[in-house]
């Protein structure tokens, strides 16, 4: 699979039977539908808001930028921000995946860990694995 921002050969990181494409040039992270909400799940920080169903449904940021196309369907990926202090990233349109720039995925991960009241060292096993892999940005 091809990055969308950098059009190289991604490579597949997995975490608890999660298979993550990870670019490794430019270290941005693809997330296919659906392993968002498993990735969070694994260190309890799952909520509704993060399905994917309900960021496409968030406002896009520029529209019509579509810069970035989707890896797996090929169309323009609407831009939009979550998390705060918020986060730019590209959802498909199609429900297909999300992408996160490089640094975005462990910047977002630790926001959510810091407004879960619930440290079962979960948590701590995402961000350190997220350190150590995704240490882009």
């Amino acid at each position: 699979m091809l990055c969308p921002k950098c059009q190289q050969d991604m490579i597949v990181v997995e975490h608890q039977q999660i298979e993550l494409d990870y670019c490794p040039v430019c270290e941005g992270v693809w997330f296919d539908a659906g392993e968002l909400e498993l990735f969070l799940e694994t260190a309890a920080l799952a909520s509704p808001e993060l399905e994917i169903e309900n960021i496409i449904g968030l406002p896009e940021i520029k529209a019509g930028a579509g810069k970035r196309k989707c890896p797996i369907c090929r169309q323009s990926m609407k831009e939009v921000s979550i998390g705060m202090p918020s986060i730019d990233i590209d959802v498909c349109r199609r429900g297909d995946g999300l992408w996160f720039d490089g640094g975005e995925v462990n910047q977002f991960i630790s926001q959510l860990a810091q407004k879960s009241a619930d440290t079962d060292g979960s948590q701590q096993r995402i961000i350190t694995f997220l350190g150590d892999v995704f240490k882009g940005g």
